[in-house]
């Protein structure tokens, strides 16, 4: 059974930094690409970045580039998403995901930018 559990997330005040945790099991993940997206109340889920297994190639949404560092450890089966600069408009749960549309997505924790 794929699971995959987020954490990380919290309070933050804008201009500050966060970094997300993703722990997967249940499946050969250094052998998959994994993604990051999120979801503001309200909006549609929104992809943020992805990486391919190894790690040796990242991409990333327009308004996470230079901001969010996306990163992973194959051995301890661990997908980290560091942020920084944070803004009330990043303010949303956050998800990692096996697959690319976000359907095999964790539970998400939750990041709150605000003063």
């Amino acid at each position: 059974e794929v699971q995959l559990v987020e954490s990380g997330g919290g309070l933050v005040q804008p201009g500050g930094s966060l970094r997300l945790s993703c722990v997967a099991s249940g499946f050969d993940f250094s052998d998959y690409w994994m993604y990051w997206f999120r979801q503001a109340p309200g909006k549609r889920l929104e992809w943020v970045s992805s990486i391919r297994g190894g790690g040796d190639f990242t991409d990333y949404e327009n308004f996470a580039k230079g901001r969010f560092t996306i990163s992973r450890d194959d051995a301890k089966n661990t997908l980290h998403l560091q942020m920084k600069n944070l803004t009330t408009e990043d303010t949303a749960m956050y998800y990692c995901s096996k697959d690319s549309t976000g359907t095999m997505r964790g539970p998400g924790t939750q990041v709150t930018v605000s003063s």
